[in-house]
This record gives C-alpha cells, sequence and structure tokens, in this order.
C-alpha cells in the first residue's frame, strides 16, 4: 500500500509547491499596509499641519507636554499596524474570499481611533481634530482598495494552482465527490483538492465524476497526508469517523503546519447567516432562517423605486435611440411583451425592446428540435438563433433589449436584482426545490446572469439562483449590480 501511495505522491501536482505561502502572502500585506498608512499620515499631516508642527497638551495637571506630530503620527502608524495584526486581518482564513478581510479592517481602524480619542481625553492632549477626522477614514478606504488589488492578484494565483491549502478529504465517497465538485467551481476560495480517503479505500482509483485521486481509506489518513503532501485535512461526513477518531486525528497534525476543517452536510449558505456556538465541547453551528419582509424587504423596494427612475431619466434618450431604430429596422412592435412567473407565482407582462422577428413565437416549436447546448432543456437558448435580427443581436449583446425592464421595477412587479423570471411552460418542468426562486420578487440582472449568462448548464443557472434566494441583501445586491456592469462592457456568454 506505502508504494502506491507513494505512486500517488509522485504524480500529484501540488506536491511541491511551498507550504509557507501564508507567511509569504501576509508579510507583503504587512509591507503593503505599512506603505500605505506611513504615506496616508505623512501627507495628511504635512497638508493640514505642516511637517515641524508641534502638539501641546498636558499630560498632569501640572506639566506639558511638548511633542512634533510627527512623533504623533509615528504613534498612529504603529498602532495601526498592531491593530491589523492582533485582529488577524492577515489569516489565512479570512484573505481571498467573501467580506471578513474587510469588516476586521475597518473594525481594527474604528477601535484603534477610539483608544486614541481616549487616551488624549485622559492625558489631556489637544489633538488636532482634522488630522484626526482625516487621516483615518482616509487611511482606512486605501488599506482596503490595498486589500482589494492584492486579493485581485491572489485570485489570479490561485487559479493556477498557487497560493492555496492542499486539502485531503475524507469521509464518505459521495460526500467527498461533493465537496470535491463544489470546491473545484470556487478556486478563488483557495483549497485545492489533492486526495481522498473513503471507505472503499481502492488506491490509484478516483472519486466519481473527478479526477481526484482515492489514496486509502478513512483509517489510513496520516500516511495519505505524508504521500500527498497536503497540509488540510477536511471531514467530510462522520458516518465513517466517530468523534473519538476524529478528536485523535486533529491531534495527529503537525501544530501550524497541517489544519483540520469540518464541513457539515450544508451547501448553498451565505456567511452571515452561519454562526458557530461552542456548547458544552460541541461544535454547534446555528443556521438563521431566511427572511423575505420587513425592514429589509422595505429597503429594497425603496432602492429598486429610486434607482429605476433615476436610470429612466438618464437613460431616456437611449431609450427613444433604441425605440427608433427598432421601428426602421424591422416590421413589428417596437416593445416584446412575454407573460413570466413573478414572486409567490403570480403572472405579469415583462417589457423588452424587441429583438426578433415578429413571428419569433410561431417559430419556436420547430426550433425545440434543434440540438442545442446541453443543460438547455429547460431554459430555451440558443447561440445562433435564426429568429433573432441585426439590431436586436446587437441589443442582446450588450443587454440593451432588457432596459424596459426599469418600468417593471418602477412598478413593482420586478426588483433590479433577483432570479430569472420564467415562463409559465418552463415552470411545469422544475423540480420541487427550484420553487424557491419565487420567494422574492425576479431581476432585471442576477448571481447567474453576471456568472456566466446563456453559456451556464441549468442546473447551475438554479443553483446561483437558489443561492440568491437564501442569501440575499442589500449589499449583495450592489455587488451584483457593479458586476453587471461589467458583464455588459464583456458580453460572455450573452446571446
Amino acid at each position: 500500500m506505502s508504494g502506491l501511495l507513494r505512486a500517488v505522491a509522485r504524480a500529484s501536482p501540488y506536491r511541491d509547491l511551498k507550504r509557507d505561502w501564508r507567511d509569504v502572502y501576509a508579510a507583503r500585506l504587512a509591507v503593503t499596509d505599512l506603505v500605505v498608512l506611513v504615506a496616508v499620515v505623512l501627507a495628511v499631516q504635512v497638508n493640514w499641519l505642516g511637517l515641524d508642527s508641534r502638539l501641546v497638551g498636558s499630560v498632569v495637571d501640572n506639566g506639558d507636554l511638548v511633542v512634533g506630530y510627527s512623533v504623533v503620527s509615528l504613534i498612529v502608524v504603529a498602532g495601526w499596524m498592531a491593530v491589523l495584526r492582533i485582529y488577524d486581518t492577515r489569516a489565512d482564513r479570512v484573505i481571498g474570499l467573501g467580506s471578513q478581510e474587510y469588516k476586521l479592517v475597518v473594525n481594527a481602524s474604528v477601535r484603534l481611533f477610539g483608544l486614541l480619542s481616549i487616551a488624549a481625553y485622559l492625558l489631556k492632549v489637544d489633538l488636532a481634530r482634522g488630522y484626526i477626522l482625516i487621516a483615518f477614514p482616509v487611511g482606512t478606504v486605501c488599506v482596503l482598495l490595498a486589500r482589494w488589488f492584492w486579493r485581485q492578484w491572489l485570485s489570479g494565483q490561485r487559479r493556477n494552482g498557487k497560493y492555496s491549502s492542499t486539502v485531503l478529504l475524507v469521509g464518505s465517497e459521495a460526500s467527498a465527490s461533493h465537496l470535491a465538485l463544489e470546491l473545484l467551481r470556487a478556486p478563488s476560495a483557495g483549497y485545492r483538492v489533492v486526495g481522498a480517503c473513503v471507505p472503499t479505500g481502492m488506491i490509484g482509483g478516483q472519486l466519481p465524476g473527478t479526477e481526484v485521486p482515492v489514496c486509502g481509506s478513512v483509517s489510513n489518513v496520516l500516511e495519505a497526508l505524508e504521500a500527498t503532501g497536503a497540509d488540510t485535512v477536511v471531514v467530510t461526513s462522520s458516518e465513517e469517523l466517530s468523534p473519538r477518531r476524529v478528536r485523535e486525528l486533529s491531534w495527529s497534525l503537525e501544530p501550524g503546519r497541517q489544519h483540520l476543517v469540518v464541513a457539515p452536510g450544508l451547501t448553498g449558505l451565505g456567511g452571515p447567516r452561519i454562526h458557530t456556538r461552542p456548547v458544552a465541547g460541541l461544535p454547534l453551528i446555528h443556521v438563521e432562517t431566511p427572511r423575505y419582509e420587513g425592514s429589509k424587504s422595505v429597503a429594497k423596494r425603496i432602492f429598486d423605486i429610486v434607482v429605476s427612475s433615476v436610470l429612466i431619466v438618464l437613460a431616456s434618450p437611449v431609450l427613444a435611440l433604441i425605440a427608433i431604430t427598432v421601428n426602421l429596422s424591422s416590421d413589428g412592435p417596437i416593445l416584446f411583451r412575454q407573460r413570466r412567473v413573478g414572486i409567490n407565482g403570480s403572472t405579469f407582462e415583462m417589457l423588452k425592446f424587441r429583438s426578433m422577428d415578429s413571428d419569433a413565437e410561431s417559430r419556436l416549436d420547430e426550433l425545440q428540435l434543434i440540438q442545442r447546448e446541453a443543460g438547455n432543456d429547460v431554459l430555451f437558448k440558443m447561440k445562433d438563433d435564426p429568429r433573432v435580427t441585426g439590431v436586436g443581436r446587437f441589443l442582446r449583446r450588450y443587454s440593451l433589449d432588457e432596459l424596459p425592464q426599469l418600468f417593471n421595477v418602477l412598478l413593482g412587479s420586478m426588483s433590479l436584482v433577483g432570479p430569472r423570471p420564467p415562463l409559465e411552460h418552463e415552470v411545469e418542468l422544475y423540480e420541487t426545490h427550484v420553487h424557491r426562486r419565487f420567494l422574492v420578487k425576479p431581476g432585471i440582472t442576477g448571481l447567474w446572469q453576471v456568472s456566466g449568462r446563456s453559456s451556464l448548464s441549468w442546473e447551475d443557472s438554479v443553483r446561483l439562483d437558489l443561492y440568491y434566494v437564501e442569501n440575499w441583501s442589500m449589499t449583495g445586491d450592489v455587488v451584483i449590480l457593479y458586476r453587471t456592469i461589467r458583464a455588459i462592457v464583456r458580453p460572455t456568454g450573452a446571446y
């Protein structure tokens, strides 16, 4: 068995990756943070106070303190670097994905501002308010911007298999295969699966549907770790491993170099809904039930009304130009009206600029027989649909045909962001779980539209829509709108 494991290790493309990537990346972040903070604080001091300005205050009731603001700036920078370190803003568990890294940076900066204000008050030091009120917000924004640039670089490295944790999956064959596929969808998360230990333990085989090699059974995890060079063990199911066995496995890992992750049987959940609470030595995971009413729903509606109204006003010249172009380019109405299914299964009339010939609907049945892209059996899409006009092809490429849906948003039948509104005959083909899409209003854009558009399979489209329904937030909507602008500029998968 050991010979076969060594063969698997030699075949693993991740065996020779550096294991200190966390320290290397954290050091680069630290250097960047230092450069950014020194530049910001010094620039604020020079522009607001001058380089040689003095600070006069009282440390005690009978003593004066006279120091240069350059010393204060050094203290601020040193304190800022310290709190960024104390709050683990460069820890590998928060970098690269999600908002936790940014939240920690903001929290650390706010707390430093509070501590500095308290210290100045207690020591009776009269700090210039403009110096503080400008340095902290500008410094925080610049650090966040630098972190964002580093994250873009890190995502590119991770897509090439670098700067990632090398993972050994341990559990049932089904759960290990599922988790391997999910991690493969998100390379920017920084987990690269290099092997698996499953009950069958057929070394030399692969997990179903993947290229992940099987490195033995769940009883020889340590040998598989050594053979593959993995630095992270992910337990995907507990049926094969008793609580005592998992605890012993955690004890056997090398501290600081090897890590243990336990993956619950939950997928499609956003971070804000998940809370871990240790109770009697048990790491209980609390999952909040999504809510679709209340203040969040009101805020979303107000946001839709304000933004759609502004966009309609700003885009009115474009709307008029497109309407004239569609009218002159081919016979038929300017607007295409189609009945779609919206929130709670109700129907509404969705508006679009007509991008097809006027007899497009009557020709649909004959096109249904033509071989199309895999995965589009429910959602009808053709890359070269013969019904699309020349002008319509241009409008579809840049999503200009969907601009009239802003009026649907303003009137309340749609939202700016949400799942795609389906046709009634498409709903008849839905599996039961897909009907959860109707818990929120359909949107002009959504998570699947900014993740590949028509090039996605039906399963991927459903997965992304359901993820949005389960985890929607105003912040998430703003991010999707930003990504929509990028998708329109670079229209991959639009037809």
